[in-house]
């Protein structure tokens, strides 16, 4: 995440970073916007790994805008995400609520540059709302285009000078989980999946919620007793990850 009027040392990191973690196997959520966002993606398509792209506008408007070449791109290594009709415009207001889905979608929020009022800053203290790593690259003292990532290393962001260092504060995460073989009085026990052990406590409970019955998302809401958009966005992480499934009219059931 960064600012659309990037310099080349934020373009340039971007890519880098971007390109180096989906190496690792690693998928690059970011936003599609010019600047900053464009060149993660770009990075992730150039090392032939997997990206999203969570759009302010409806997918069939940036499939009609200048930018539908890397959309396209995206979307044959990795999805196009909106929640808004498909011909939505881009409307300044719809930048900041998607910035959730970003956050909610992300292991870590990495923030590349950022002046004092960002996007990228919106995402970064979504994504510490929501339990997430935030990270963010050291610039250039001068540069405005560096000031939100100083003010987020100096709240505790961590640092960042390559992909390494996402993957160290990712911790287990980022690791393979090893399954135990059971003991010989445990061949009754259930097999728990990997992707659950992942999860934070936040999604493990709203996962607790979504049943083989179809529920619709206001029932979810209420049971979670959390905000629609944080039950919202965990449930589209849930669904990426492909331990639910939404039917229609937002109804959820667990995936088979």
């Amino acid at each position: 995440m960064g600012t659309r009027r990037c310099t080349p040392y934020g373009r340039q990191q971007a890519g880098r970073l971007a390109a180096d973690l989906a190496g690792m196997g690693f998928t690059i959520v970011s936003g599609l916007a010019d600047g900053i966002d464009k060149a993660a993606h770009r990075g992730a398509l150039l090392a032939k790994g997997r990206t999203i792209a969570v759009l302010g506008c409806g997918i069939a408007t940036m499939l009609s805008s200048p930018d539908a070449e890397i959309a396209l791109g995206i979307a044959e290594s990795g999805a196009l995400v909106s929640e808004l009709p498909m011909e939505a415009p881009p409307r300044p207001g719809n930048f900041p609520y998607r910035n959730r889905l970003i956050s909610g979608l992300s292991l870590a929020t990495v923030v590349v540059e950022a002046a004092d009022r960002s996007g990228g800053l919106i995402t970064a203290r979504l994504a510490g709302e929501q339990g997430r790593t935030v990270c963010a690259v050291p610039g250039n003292v001068d540069s405005p285009a560096s000031r939100g990532c100083h003010a987020l290393i100096r709240d505790g962001a961590v640092l960042v000078r390559s992909a390494h260092d996402v993957v160290e504060a990712l911790g287990p995460l980022s690791e393979p989980i090893p399954l135990a073989s059971p003991e010989p009085d445990e061949g009754d026990r259930p097999v728990v999946d990997p992707r659950v052990l992942a999860l934070n406590e936040r999604e493990k409970s709203i996962l607790d919620l979504v049943g083989a019955n179809p529920q619709q998302i206001d029932e979810l809401v209420a049971a979670a007793d959390l905000p629609p958009s944080i039950v919202s966005s965990t449930l589209m992480t849930l669904e990426i990850r492909g331990l639910i499934r939404q039917l229609p009219g937002q109804r959820y059931v667990t995936a088979t």
